[in-house]
């Protein structure tokens, strides 16, 4: 992503940028027992949402592995989730597999509804001007009906995208207009590249890119926001309880961030990382940070390596773990 092409990036940390979410998979839940359900399989509180309030959750094997992680909605009449377009079929296929008697029914809407993010520190007030949302308390992960030039949409709080803002999910064929209204009223189209620099400044681990089957959740440090200690069982419970209080939390490796020097090379996904001759971990995702005038990434080290300070090389480049989020200032 280059200095003059930051208009997107730009938008994020001081204005209002439009997002295209539609890419997610889109799974809906009906039924009566659709909480109960999903208290069994996910990682987080399910069975205490109520109409309007949400949470991020995982669904893991029995070895505590992942299948993905999602956000979790409940509408009053339905259960709706967002889950990576890689593995949305195979979590509707999971989900399906597993209902016996209960009262569910699991379906894909991803074709029937998009989704547009709005984010940015001038969401809010943009917000106002191109639809009737009352989004004043809205709580993250809560979620209310609004209208927006005679159609329905869902608008949800959301923090997705590495920044605070809004998730307005509409059906399909409202999905250009309502974009348009958007950039209309002041907000600046946001590209792939400016919306990955973005997340990976604020650490956020992506399904499919830092996140994949062989993670345990622990590793990829998402266990503050996907994962309650006070529930009932769950699949895959088990190795995270032993993690947790057994080991102390100890995994093998972690994800953290990592920092370069101003004019090096943006590191590729995959590039090892070392210690000396020791080869300890591999780049996920890596971005130029325009905030931060430097390469920044988010990789796997092994455990002894994870303390912000830690000098390591990646690709024979020479580089230190960082804290994420990374110290960014608009």
């Amino acid at each position: 992503m280059e200095q003059d092409n930051s208009s997107g990036y730009t938008a994020l940390r001081a204005g209002a940028g439009v997002i295209d979410r539609s890419r997610l998979g889109r799974i809906l839940l009906t039924g009566a027992d659709r909480r109960s359900y999903l208290q069994g399989l996910l990682t987080n509180e399910i069975a205490a949402l109520t109409a309007g309030t949400g949470c991020y959750a995982a669904l893991l094997t029995a070895q505590g592995r992942m299948i993905a992680d999602m956000r979790v909605l409940e509408l009053g009449d339905a259960v709706l989730l967002d889950v990576s377009p890689e593995v949305t079929e195979t979590v509707r296929a999971h989900l399906e597999r597993f209902i016996f008697s209960e009262d569910v029914e699991v379906r894909d809407v991803t074709n029937e509804r998009a989704e547009i993010g709005l984010y940015g520190p001038g969401a809010l007030p943009l917000m106002s001007r191109v639809t009737d949302a009352r989004l004043d308390h809205l709580p993250l992960f809560g979620s209310t009906q609004a209208a927006f030039d005679g159609s329905r949409l869902l608008v949800v709080r959301s923090d997705e995208a590495g920044v605070d803002g809004y998730d307005l999910i509409v059906d399909r064929a409202e999905a250009d207009a309502l974009r348009g209204a958007l950039i209309g009223a002041g907000a600046a189209p946001v590209d792939e590249d400016a919306a990955e620099a973005v997340r990976i400044e604020a650490g956020r681990a992506r399904f499919g890119q830092d996140m994949d089957e062989d993670t345990i959740p622990l590793e990829a440090g998402i266990e503050d926001r996907a994962i309650s200690r006070t529930k009932g069982c769950y699949v895959g419970q088990e190795v995270i309880i032993r993690v947790l209080d057994r080991g102390h939390g100890r995994v093998a490796r972690r994800l953290v961030g990592l920092s370069l020097s101003p004019g090096t090379p943006v590191p590729a996904p995959g590039a090892h990382i070392a210690s000396g001759e020791r080869e300890i971990g591999r780049v996920t995702s890596a971005t130029l940070s325009l905030a931060l005038r430097r390469p920044i990434a988010l990789g796997y080290v092994h455990r002894d390596f994870v303390s912000p300070g830690t000098e390591v090389t990646i690709a024979n480049t020479p580089a230190v773990v960082a804290s994420t989020p990374f110290q960014v200032t608009s």
